[in-house]
């Protein structure tokens, strides 16, 4: 648990650089990319970090990763716990369905339905259902 909270102060910068400096062309990308890898000491992690995990979380304003805890370990009943980042994995969003745009409200503004008179239908001899005999 205290390695995922370490871990989590230490990424969470590092993504927003990623996000910041996804461009590598411009001065603030190559800045960017160069202080992640000062960080991280390997080219494919920040290759992957500046690609597909920048493209992910980059409308995120914030809070990138999550931590789930898992329980105690049996050995020395430490916690346990699982980071992962927010919107990367995509088995969460397989059973879900799109939220719906529009709204619904109870205070009766629906379909209003006009109340019309029933008319009087007529039997094969020509009487009515009103009609008494």
């Amino acid at each position: 648990m205290a390695k995922a909270k370490a871990l989590k102060q230490f990424v969470e910068p590092l993504i927003t650089k990623s996000k910041a400096g996804n461009n590598q062309t411009s001065e603030k990308g190559t800045h960017n990319r160069r202080v992640a890898f000062s960080n991280l000491r390997n080219k494919e992690a920040v290759t992957e970090l500046f690609g597909p995990v920048a493209e992910k979380v980059g409308d995120r304003p914030g809070g990138y990763t999550r931590i789930i805890k898992l329980g105690n370990r049996l050995g020395d009943n430490a916690d346990m716990a699982m980071i992962e980042l927010v919107d990367f994995n995509e088995s969460y969003n397989v059973g879900k369905a799109e939220k719906k745009t529009t709204r619904r409200s109870r205070r009766g503004g629906g379909k209003k339905t006009e109340l019309v008179p029933p008319v009087p239908v007529e039997d094969k001899e020509g009487k009515t259902d009103d009609s008494e005999e």
